[in-house]
């Protein structure tokens, strides 16, 4: 979620609103994306830089 969506003040007064915003805070928690771990590597210098695109121009080659 983007940080600027946030900013914004509201009034939260009565114990039901609170329980109502407590909830809905504990309920986005519990729906958070599965974290998926990707394969990368670091491309130190301008060489590097070439041999990588090489590689990809070869892989997507149409």
């Amino acid at each position: 979620m983007a940080t600027s969506s946030i900013k914004k003040n509201f009034v939260i007064s009565g114990k039901e609103q609170v329980e109502m915003f407590i909830n809905a805070i504990e309920e986005s928690a519990k729906n958070r994306p599965v974290r998926t771990p990707v394969a990368a590597r670091q491309i130190k210098g301008e060489e590097e830089l070439r041999e990588f695109m090489r590689e990809w121009e070869k892989a997507n080659a149409d």
